[in-house]
C-alpha cells in the first residue's frame, strides 16, 4: 500500500517536497490554508499531485502515515496540534529530504550571517570545480534538487524553523554563526530559540565538524555546557586559537589541523567586522573540504555578496541608497548602521518579532538623522527612538518611504533600508521588500 504524504504549506519548500514524495511512489496531498501562487499550483499540475487552498480539510490530512510541515507554518496552528495528538510524525521538508541523498551535507544557521556565508561557501565549492547545490532558506527547494539533480555536496542553510523538524537529519559539516534574540513570538524564550539552533550538531560523530563563533558569548557558553561530539573549530576577532580561525591587526588566519591560510582582510570581497566572521567560517570549511589554498584566496577575495543583504543599489544626486531587506532582526540592523560612515536616513519596521531595539540606541544616535517607519503597526519604534531621534515619519508603501526618505536627505548622507522586522504585513517577503525599494529608488 502506497504511503500517504500531506504537506503542508505550499511554497517553495512544500511544493519541492511533494515533487520528491511523487517521485518516490507517494499518495501526495498539498493543502495551503492561504492562497497558493500560480507558478506553484502549475507545478503541482504538471505532476498531477492533488491539492487544495484556502483551508485545510482535516479528513484529507489527519489519515496521512507523514506530514511534512513548511517553515512559515508554527506547530501551535490547529491542524499541527490535531495531527500530533494522533501520532502523525511531523517532519521538515530537510528531514524528508536527506533520505534520499547520500550527498555531503555542509550546513549554516545563525540568527545573522547565515545566507552570506552559505553562498559563499557554495561560490569557493563551485569555483573549486566540486559538484554542489545550495539549497535550504536560501535557493531552489532541497528536496526539489534531491528529487531532479545528481549534487555530490549541497550547501544549505538552515533557519530554526526548518532544524526544529529535523530527527535523523546530520550535518557533515555544520556552521553556528550566532544566537541573538530573534523570532521570540514564535518561541518560548530564548532557550527555547538556543535549543533549537544547536539541533544542528544532533546525530554528529567524531567524524563530523562544528564550526561555531567564539565571539559570541550565548554560543560560547552553550559549547561549553553541552556535549558536542564532532571535532570543533572556533572562530574569532579577538581569540587565537590552534585550530580555527582568527583576526589579528589586519590579517586572518584559517588552521584546519596542518592546513593554514594567511589573508589579509583588505583582500576580502566582504567588507566589515560581521563579514570577517562570515569568511572566516566559509574558509574553515573550505580547508576541511581540502580545497585548495589558492581557490579559497580567489574565492574569498572574488564573492559579490548576497541581494538584499548591505546591497548598493544607487547614488541620486549625491545619496547613496542601500537595500539591507534581510535584516529581519534587530542584529543584523546593528551590523548595517555600525557599517556606515555617513549620516543615515534608515528606514525601519514591518512586522516586529518580539524585538528590543535598545541595543540600537547608541548607533542611533550617533548616526541617524531620521527614521521612516515601514509597517503597519509603528507604535513600538515610535516608542523606542522618541526623543534620540527629532523626525520618525510614518509610510505604507516603498515608493512612499523611498521619495520621503530621499527628500529628507541631503549630499553625502545615506538611505539605508534594514527593517529589523519581518515583511509580510506590507509584503510577500523581505525579497519583494528589497525589489520594490530597489525599483522605488530607481524611479526617482
Amino acid at each position: 500500500m502506497k504511503q500517504r504524504i500531506v504537506i503542508l504549506g505550499a511554497g517553495e519548500s512544500g511544493v519541492g517536497a511533494a515533487i520528491l514524495a511523487q517521485k518516490k511512489g507517494a499518495d501526495v496531498f498539498v493543502s495551503d490554508f492561504g492562497k497558493i501562487k500560480d507558478d506553484y499550483k502549475q507545478k503541482l499540475n504538471h505532476y498531477n499531485i492533488k491539492w487544495e487552498e484556502g483551508k485545510h480539510t482535516e479528513n484529507l490530512i489527519l489519515n496521512a502515515d507523514e506530514i511534512i510541515k513548511s517553515p512559515g507554518i508554527p506547530e501551535k496552528v490547529a491542524i499541527v496540534k490535531s495531527a500530533l495528538s494522533k501520532g502523525i510524525p511531523v517532519i521538515s521538508e530537510i528531514e524528508y529530504a536527506a533520505r534520499y541523498t547520500n550527498a555531503f551535507k555542509i550546513c549554516i544557521t545563525g540568527s545573522n550571517g547565515k545566507t552570506t556565508t552559505t553562498t559563499l561557501i557554495h561560490h569557493i565549492l563551485k569555483n573549486a570545480g566540486l559538484n554542489v547545490g545550495l539549497a535550504g532558506n536560501v535557493g531552489k527547494s532541497w528536496a526539489q534538487q534531491v528529487a531532479e539533480e545528481n549534487y555530490e555536496y549541497y550547501v544549505i542553510e538552515l533557519s530554526s524553523f526548518q532544524l526544529d523538524g529535523m530527527f535523523d537529519f546530520k550535518a557533515e559539516i555544520a556552521i553556528l554563526m550566532n544566537i541573538t534574540p530573534d523570532h521570540m513570538d514564535r518561541y518560548d524564550g530564548m532557550a527555547a530559540y538556543t535549543d533549537s539552533k544547536f539541533r544542528i550538531t544532533q546525530n554528529q560523530t567524531s567524524d563530523d565538524i562544528f564550526i561555531y563563533c567564539a565571539d559570541d558569548e550565548v554560543t560560547r557558553n552553550e559549547v561549553n555546557k553541552r556535549e558536542i561530539k564532532a571535532q570543533k573549530f572556533p572562530f574569532s576577532v579577538f581569540e587565537k586559537f590552534e585550530q580555527g580561525a582568527y583576526k589579528q591587526d589586519e590579517t586572518i588566519t584559517l588552521k584546519y589541523k596542518s592546513n593554514e591560510l594567511t589573508m589579509s582582510i583588505q583582500d576580502l570581497a566582504l567588507k566589515g567586522q560581521h563579514n570577517t566572521y562570515n569568511s572566516m567560517a566559509a574558509g574553515i570549511a573550505a580547508q576541511a573540504l581540502k580545497i585548495r589554498k589558492e581557490d579559497i584566496r580567489e574565492s574569498l577575495s572574488n564573492f559579490h555578496g548576497v541581494e538584499h543583504r548591505l546591497e548598493y543599489v544607487l547614488k541620486v544626486h549625491g545619496i547613496d541608497f542601500i537595500n539591507d531587506s534581510k535584516a529581519t532582526n534587530v542584529n543584523s540592523t546593528w551590523y548595517a548602521l555600525e557599517s556606515m560612515s555617513s549620516d543615515v536616513i534608515w528606514i525601519a519596521g514591518g512586522i516586529d518579532k518580539g524585538n528590543d531595539y535598545s541595543m540600537l540606541n547608541d548607533l542611533v544616535r550617533k548616526k541617524v538623522k531620521a527614521i521612516i517607519c515601514l509597517g503597519k503597526e509603528n507604535s513600538k519604534i515610535h516608542k523606542a527612538f522618541d526623543g534620540i531621534v527629532d523626525t520618525i515619519i510614518d509610510v505604507q508603501s516603498a515608493p512612499e518611504a523611498v521619495k520621503t526618505a530621499y527628500y529628507l536627505a541631503r549630499k553625502g548622507d545615506t538611505v539605508l533600508l534594514s527593517p529589523a522586522c519581518a515583511s509580510f504585513d506590507l509584503f510577500d517577503n523581505y525579497e519583494d521588500r528589497g525589489k520594490k525599494f530597489k525599483q522605488a529608488v530607481r524611479d526617482l
